[in-house]
Order: C-alpha cells, then structure tokens, then sequence
C-alpha cells in the first residue's frame, strides 16, 4: 500500500501521484491531507492529520483529546488543534491557543492535553452533568483519581475554573455507564442523600456475586439505571430475574430507572424516588430547584411532590 504504507500523508511529499490517481485511491482528511482508501480511518488517524497541518510543537486537546482517551464526551465534528502561535484552520478543524501551563503528555505518536488539562480544557464547552460523565469515564479508563481532579481545579483560575471545580467534587470511582452518573446527579441536584456508588458483594472467597449501581443499604434500598439491552439479552433476563429474587430474600427494594426517565419525566422519576426513601424509612429533605437546570421535563412530566 502507498504510499507511506496506509498512513496519512502531504499532498506536497506525493508529487508522484497525479490528481487525477489521487482522487480514485485515496481519500482526503483535510485540505492536502489525504490516505489511502483502503485504511480505516479513525480518531487516532484523524487527529495525525491534523498534526501534519498545524505549526510544530501543536497537539490535539479538548474533545478529541478525550476520545484518544476514550473517555465518553459528546459527539464534535471537527478535530481539536492547540498551537502556541497560529491557530489551524481549515474545514473540519477546531483550533486554539496555547496557554501557560497547559499539561501536555506523549500519547504514543500523538501529542495531547493530558487526562486533567483536557477535563480543564472542556469546562469551557460542556454543561456541568456531561463535564462529570467526562470526569467519571476518565476516572474508569485509570487516565485520572478524582482526587487528582479535584487537586488540579483547586488551583485553576479562570472561565469557568468554578464550573470544574463543582463537576470536579461530583466525580467518583467505579461508575459503569454515563446513564449511571446522570442518575446519581439527579438525585445529588435534587439535594437528595448522595447513594453509594458501585457496591459490590463477594462471598467467602472473594468472588463477586453481584453489584449494586446506588446504594443505600442501610435502609436495604438500591437504584438503578437499566437500559434497552438488558430487556434485549435473555442471559442478562434470566440473570436479573435471579437477583431479584436473593433481593426479594434480603428484603431489599430495588427501584429501576430508565431512559425516558430521565430525559422525559425527571420529575416524576424524582417522586419515585422520595416516595422509595420515605417508605425505607429515610429522612428526605425539601428538594432544592438545582437539578431543574440540568435535566428539563417534557410537557405531561409531574410535579415532584413537596
């Protein structure tokens, strides 16, 4: 395969291809950036062409930083450029300036923002709940602690260096599923008693047999978040039929949220939850109006009781 053996390569350093065989083999990334047709092309190979475009000493950051991470982050289209001096254009590309004491770390071949700096970096573009679904997917990855996060935004300064620090305090190990964190969050903004996260129950040797995604056991209630494929796997069926019933044993309520929940009817899903608490025999605290911001109801969503 030519040339440069599948990898991305300057129009200019490929003078031996006329256009007319460079627009049947290959394809381009960015204007005078091409690869060759048969080569998957992915975030990795995205992000070395646009290094080949920008000044020396650029690295990617922000949203692209963190998909080389495979931290979860919302879908942008364009591949992010950070240079000290110009900023590269050109479609398809998000550049930036360089500022003092931007971490910047060896990924592989690539220059990034490191897992911290890049959390920094997308306060600035990301609401508060996607800011923590990026802190928790990190802290899963093992790119980050959140004690490291929470270190780092002590000391930033800056736009929206309060917004990190509030996203920062709200990250935690061990959770499973950014539909996970938005769950936790509603409950947190609500100002209810933040749950347990990932518990996890062993038998005498050490094997697991079960975990729990919030918890409050104490008050024998857990909260969970179940999505699409749970209903589409009979394995996973026949598994949780069996762990409802050791629930059912230990007298445990299990309360199941869903999608719709939480995008649709936030606070009807809010109502089930106090009524839960309450009937657990929790104190459950007037709700605070925090969680509104974050998760907006859609016309037909209850009022959540007082």
């Amino acid at each position: 395969m030519t040339p440069n053996e599948g990898r991305p390569f300057l129009r200019s350093d490929a003078r031996h291809l006329s256009d007319r065989e460079l627009r049947r083999g290959y394809r381009a990334l960015f204007h005078g950036v091409h690869v060759h047709r048969q080569v998957p092309v992915g975030d990795l190979e995205m992000a070395k062409a646009a290094l080949m475009v920008a000044e020396p000493g650029s690295y990617v950051s922000h949203h692209t930083a963190a998909r080389l991470l495979g931290a979860i982050v919302p879908d942008h289209p364009d591949v992010h450029v950070t240079s000290r001096r110009q900023r590269v254009k050109g479609a398809g590309l998000a550049g930036h300036r360089s500022k003092a004491g931007q971490r910047v770390v060896q990924w592989g071949a690539i220059r990034m923002t490191s897992p911290v700096q890049t959390f920094l970096d997308l306060a600035h573009y990301l609401p508060l709940v996607d800011l923590v679904v990026l802190g928790d997917s990190l802290v899963r990855r093992r790119r980050t602690t959140p004690e490291q996060l929470v270190s780092a935004t002590r000391d930033h300064r800056g736009p929206y260096s309060r917004l990190a620090r509030q996203a920062a305090a709200l990250v935690r190990t061990g959770v499973d599923s950014p539909m996970e964190t938005r769950l936790r969050l509603l409950i947190v903004l609500a100002g209810l008693p933040e749950p347990e996260v990932d518990h996890r129950v062993h038998d005498e040797d050490g094997t697991l047999l079960r975990r729990y995604d919030l918890a409050y056991l104490p008050h024998r209630l857990i909260i969970e978040y179940d999505g699409r494929q749970h209903a589409e796997s009979d394995a996973q069926w026949l598994t949780d039929i069996g762990r409802d019933e050791l629930l059912d044993d230990e007298r445990i309520r299990r309360l199941v949220v869903v999608s719709r929940d939480l995008y649709s009817t936030p606070a009807a899903t809010l109502a089930r939850i106090t009524k839960a608490m309450r009937a657990a025999g929790m104190t459950v605290p007037a709700l605070r109006d925090e969680w509104r911001r974050h998760f907006p109801s859609r016309p037909g969503d209850l009022a959540v009781p007082a």
